[in-house]
């Protein structure tokens, strides 16, 4: 089992380059309503309401669908709100637990426990995450580095804890094609772009393949990166387009913007969109985002949104001046990147807003929207809304 509040799902990848065709993986499932569904050979996704009772119908006969001989079972775990991981630990019964990160994404779910039930949010969200470690049978591997983790797991002392931790890199290098990874004596060379942070998973995958008594492919030849995590594109007018559109916590933001810092180019941009799924920390987070921005050596801030406009512009405007701009949404954004790019710029798209779709309209090569986050019809409809061409 794989989880977290951010990561995860590079982390499913990265173990996917690995096992290969020797295990089963629970792709675009990882909910209390996707994992069943994945289980039972239905689609985890369903674009329409009036699709639920088909499902509704269909799932007991499922049970007798002609199961995969692959005895590996590589699942994807979120824990969103309050009982999802216990719910999901019950069900699964897991063998070996990999536990990448705790955030404070979603954390409007949690408003009602703090500070009746846990002194922070992040105590929360860890402690209902710690349902999956504590159904552990076998391992359980984590990020030491984050402490809310950390004390959560070793409250489990059945089976085998194993850690993880960013301070075990002996070198990180970036360039605009790939990533290097240094831990100790192995090399670990990934395609496209990587945090730091990705040190961590490496070394979970690494404890997993141990465990399994596996070899471990160093090259990762066979890494398919899910999108929208800075996924690199060739934009309009000589542009570099980085594409980590897919989540919003903060956790995942300063990531990305260390990332962007070593990137090699003269003129950057950072196009940053709201964080979403915040409840009452909604004002302090975005607060932390602007601090964490305003370090940053760029030539440009973009912000979308109602809530980087109300709480961080004001902060990065004695930085910035301006050079940092605010818009409601992504339609306004294009038109002022269309009209504002010289040329030869790299730009950091992050956060919500279908920022994707302004992504979209400023490919190079516009057969790569394939490549982004958030396809279909449902999707496009939803950026149609906003004024976003097809």
């Amino acid at each position: 089992m794989i989880t977290g509040s951010t990561g995860k799902t590079t982390l499913l990848h990265l173990v996917e380059a690995q096992l290969d065709d020797k295990a089963i993986y629970t792709h675009h499932a990882n909910s209390s309503f996707g994992v069943p569904f994945h289980i039972l050979g239905l689609h985890p996704n369903i674009d329409s309401r009036y699709m639920w009772p088909l499902y509704v119908l269909r799932a007991p006969f499922q049970i007798f669908r002609s199961l995969p001989h692959t005895k590996l079972f590589v699942v994807e775990c979120d824990a969103d709100r309050p009982n999802e991981g216990k719910f999901l630990s019950k069900l699964l019964k897991p063998e070996v637990v990999l536990w990448i990160s705790v955030y404070r994404t979603h954390s409007m779910n949690y408003d009602r426990l703090v500070p009746k039930k846990f002194i922070s949010h992040e105590r929360a969200i860890a402690h209902e995450y710690g349902h999956f470690a504590a159904a552990a049978s076998r391992l359980v591997v984590i990020n030491a580095d984050q402490p809310e983790l950390k004390e959560e797991a070793e409250k489990v002392t059945t089976v085998d804890l194993r850690e993880a931790s960013v301070d075990k890199i002996t070198n990180y290098e970036l360039t605009q094609t790939g990533t290097l990874f240094e831990l100790g004596s192995e090399k670990i060379s990934l395609p496209g772009l990587h945090p730091k942070e990705v040190a961590v998973s490496l070394q979970l995958v690494d404890e997993l393949m141990d465990y399994l008594k596996l070899p471990l492919d160093k090259s990762y030849q066979k890494i398919e990166m899910p999108p929208g995590r800075a996924s690199v594109f060739k934009g309009k007018q000589n542009t570099t387009l980085i594409d980590s559109t897919y989540n919003t916590g903060l956790g995942a933001i300063k990531a990305i913007l260390k990332l962007f810092a070593d990137f090699p180019s003269q003129h950057k941009w950072l196009v940053i969109g709201d964080i979403l799924e915040q409840g009452s920390l909604e004002k302090v987070e975005h607060l932390k985002l602007a601090d964490k921005i305003s370090e940053m050596k760029v030539d440009k801030v973009v912000l979308v949104g109602p809530r980087t406009s109300k709480y961080a512009m004001p902060i990065l405007q004695k930085v910035y001046g301006e050079n940092v701009v605010s818009f409601d949404g992504p339609t306004e954004t294009l038109e002022y990147l269309k009209a504002n790019l010289k040329g030869g710029e790299a730009l950091l798209f992050k956060g919500s807003r279908f920022l994707e779709g302004v992504v979209e309209q400023l490919l190079a090569d516009p057969s790569q929207e394939s490549q982004l986050v958030r396809r279909g019809k449902l999707w496009t409809k939803r950026r149609q809304h906003w004024g976003l061409p097809k």
